[in-house]
Order: C-alpha cells, then structure tokens, then sequence
C-alpha cells in the first residue's frame, strides 16, 4: 500500500511488445515507451504515473473532415461556386444498413484535407446540422487574399455574421455555410 492507501505494482511486459504497464487498484493505464524520435502526443489525463505519455509515430495529415447537411446537391454548389473548393468525389455508397447514399468529398484548391458532405440520417443528426460546434467558430478558412475572397463570397451569397476586421493575428470574418456552421475567413499576418 502507499501513502493514498491503494496498492501499485509495476510490470515491463517483453521489450517486443513495447508496453509498459503499471496497475493501481482505482486505474489500470497500459502506455507504449516513448520513442526516441518522432512525432510526439501527450494525451492530457492519460499519462502513466510517473508521467509517462503515450508517442503516435507516421501520421501525415488529418484526412477528412464531416459537415452535415441536408441536400447534397446545394451543399456541393455552396462549397464549389460560393468557396471555390473542388469536388474531390461524389460516389454512390450504402449506409450501414443497405440504404443509398453518396460519398461527397470537398476541399479547397491544393489542400489535402476535405470535407465529407454526408447528409443528415435520423432525428438526431437532422437536429445536428448548423451546430456541429455549438454555435462557435468550428472551421478556419485561411486565404493568401482576403479582400478578393471576401467580395467573391459576399456577391455568391454567403452570409457574413460580422463585419472584416483586423486583429494582431490577421484579417477575419465570421460567414455562416450552407449548413449553418460558423467559419472564420481568415488572411493570417504575414512575415515582418
């Protein structure tokens, strides 16, 4: 027993598993030996005692991201003509139970992450859409020319919940997507 009054003990499973494992009576954590190099990832409340953390190493990016919506045609229309994204694909699918669907990925020139446009299915998604962060800002658009950006999305018809203004980090506006999630617009400040 220790001063808290559980009992520890500690076991280093083979050096081919790469677990390290330490077993308290309220928590069991079971964590891979950082490596010596890599990407690192510290997962707050989850480190061993002693503090030891978890290390995910070959990540590249974060591939895809989900907005909900309800029509996946004026969803594509939004996000290609009003945002000037790319239609990356729009494949037929199943959901999981045999019913169609469509795979509908967006993204914005050059970049590698997209957006799945996945259409509301039941109550509980249909009440998702447009609050996907509630009610804050949950997607950042940054752009090398905010001004052009700007007036093309003004005269498509996006909705601007704020006047552009300029803060240290840059010139931004709050615009409302199809769906009804905030995004900012944002052209970061750029080198001194």
């Amino acid at each position: 027993m220790n001063d808290s009054g559980s009992s520890r003990s500690s076991v280093q499973g083979p050096p081919e598993d790469g677990l390290d494992i330490n077993i308290d009576t309220d928590t069991a954590v079971a964590l891979p030996p950082a490596p010596a190099s890599g990407v690192g990832c510290r997962f707050p409340g989850r480190s061993a005692p002693g503090g030891a953390t978890a290390t995910l190493t070959g990540m590249a990016f974060l591939q895809l991201t989900t907005i909900i919506v309800d029509v996946y045609d004026e969803a594509i229309d939004f996000f290609t003509h009003a945002l000037g994204f790319e239609l990356v694909e729009d494949s037929p699918a199943q959901s999981n139970d045999g019913r169609p669907k469509r795979w509908v990925v967006v993204r914005p020139p050059d970049a590698e992450t997209g957006i799945l446009l996945a259409r509301a299915d039941g109550e509980r998604q249909v009440s998702a859409i447009g609050d996907q962060h509630a009610g804050r800002v949950g997607f950042f658009l940054q752009v090398e020319d905010f001004e052009s950006r700007y007036a093309h999305m003004r005269d498509a018809g996006v909705e601007f919940l704020t006047d552009p203004r300029t803060e240290s980090y840059g010139r931004f506006v709050v615009f409302r997507d199809i769906a009804g999630n905030r995004w900012d617009l944002i052209e970061p400040v750029g080198p001194a």
